[in-house]
């Protein structure tokens, strides 16, 4: 019975490719032209099996895609796909030396921070976290996100700094090239000493001929063994949902700067605030891609009271998320931040810390169980530090356990001994590292 099913298959086919009129559109996505003999002879000795489920068509984006400004500027200053050629119009020799520093760095900082931190964090991390990550003040810090969170697939980070225009790279004075190469690797240095994002370095996008924040992000990539599929701008509408901008508005911003009827800097914050990039594993151009959207906006409740569209857009992430924040100035700390705070609270299984994450008596309050890693004394002056906070979390501290923490996550304390925090629901297990 299996041979005669077989080779009913087999005479089915081959009508199909014989018949110009054949209505091949209903397995459009297994064919454009006739099965090879061997195909056919699978075809036939497999007949009696269920067929392998047909890979699902790209995804088709949404607005303009800036792919490709985003694959030069990985290369260029990223110094992603060093295997391939300098790009045309760029100087390989600036571009050679500026990648082989980084290189450089990057290895002394897997060695150090990478290889040493996650390995420790993976042992803190229960199975089955969300894949969703939202990390509040964390803006150009994929590199700590993927460090964190290697399995999340969709991650949302929030930040006062906009992502800038990709199409900066297009446009680079050649005798600017180096000098702004040079101050990205001495930011980069520091951003692999601290391991967290500074606001002073971040800074550096509104003021380079590079767009800053996307650099960062593009060499996470590069350490994590990531590269870039797409790269897009949009703005998050009145009902939380993202509009992404496409090729005709973003020509009529350019032609309203170049009319004088609107600044760069006025455009830019309209147009290249938000961006959503896309990757996949380096050598794996069919994986999913993943989605890093990085939003700039104020978290304090002033601002989240003038506009809920933020709320709504992390909203529709789910009501179960990863969380993360580190070097946050204590934000969380101060009733100025209660909204955002109260957004975490509600949304988040599990989230990862220094000493900038949920208090102790909130932590309570929101019914989570906090695990404290390390030594910790008194917090570093950062933000919003009032004694009782400062006092109970030390508490915490001295009251669990001590465990080496061979690495800095975000802040040290004030003596410089690195820390974490983890907060997580009750049903979710202490990790043992």
């Amino acid at each position: 019975m299996r041979h005669a099913l077989g080779t009913v298959v087999l005479l089915a086919l081959l009508a199909a490719c014989s018949n110009p009129k054949s209505t091949a559109k209903t397995t459009e996505a297994a064919t454009s032209a006739p099965p090879a003999a061997s195909s056919m002879a699978a075809v036939e000795v497999d007949a009696g099996h269920d067929a392998a489920p047909a890979k699902p068509p790209p995804e088709v984006l949404a607005g303009a895609d800036f792919a490709a400004d985003a694959k030069t500027l990985f290369r260029v200053a990223a110094c992603g796909n060093t295997d391939q050629p300098v790009p045309a119009g760029f100087d390989a020799a600036v571009v050679d030396a500026h990648c082989k520093d980084l290189a450089s760095m990057i290895a002394e900082y897997k060695k150090t921070w990478i290889d040493v931190a996650m390995p420790f964090i993976a042992k803190l991390e229960p199975k089955d976290l969300p894949k969703t990550v939202v990390y509040p003040f964390g803006g150009g810090d994929l590199l700590g996100a993927l460090a964190t969170y290697p399995d999340a697939t969709d991650f949302t980070t929030i930040s006062l700094e906009i992502a800038a225009d990709v199409r900066k790279i297009e446009s680079v004075p050649k005798a600017r090239l180096a000098p702004e190469l040079a101050r990205y690797n001495a930011v980069l240095g520091k951003l692999f000493e601290k391991a967290h994002s500074r606001t002073i370095n971040l800074d550096i996008g509104s003021k380079s001929v590079l767009p800053g924040e996307i650099v960062f992000d593009l060499v996470a990539l590069v350490v994590h063994g990531y590269e870039p599929t797409s790269l897009r701008y949009f703005v998050v509408q009145d009902d939380g949902t993202a509009h992404y901008f496409d090729q005709g508005e973003i020509d009529a911003a350019d032609a309203a700067v170049k009319a004088g009827h609107k600044t760069r800097a006025e455009e830019d914050d309209r147009i290249f605030s938000n961006m959503e990039l896309r990757f996949v594993k380096k050598g794996d151009p069919d994986a999913t891609p993943r989605i890093l959207r990085h939003i700039a906006w104020n978290l304090d409740d002033k601002h989240l009271k003038q506009n809920g569209r933020l709320l709504k857009f992390l909203d529709a992430r789910g009501t179960k998320i990863s969380a993360m924040t580190k070097a946050a100035s204590h934000l969380l700390w101060s009733d100025d931040f209660s909204i955002i705070r109260n957004y975490l609270a509600t949304h988040t299984d599990w989230m990862i810390s220094d000493s900038t994450g949920f208090t102790p008596a909130y932590a309570k309050k929101m019914v989570f169980v906090q695990d404290t890693y390390a030594t910790y004394t008194w917090p570093e002056p950062f933000g919003t530090v009032d004694v009782k906070n400062a006092t109970d979390l030390k508490d915490l501290f001295l009251a669990n356990p001590h465990v080496d923490v061979p690495f800095r996550y975000g802040y040290p304390d004030k003596d410089h001994h690195g820390h974490i925090l983890v907060t997580r629901k009750p049903n979710f297990p202490a990790g043992k590292p």
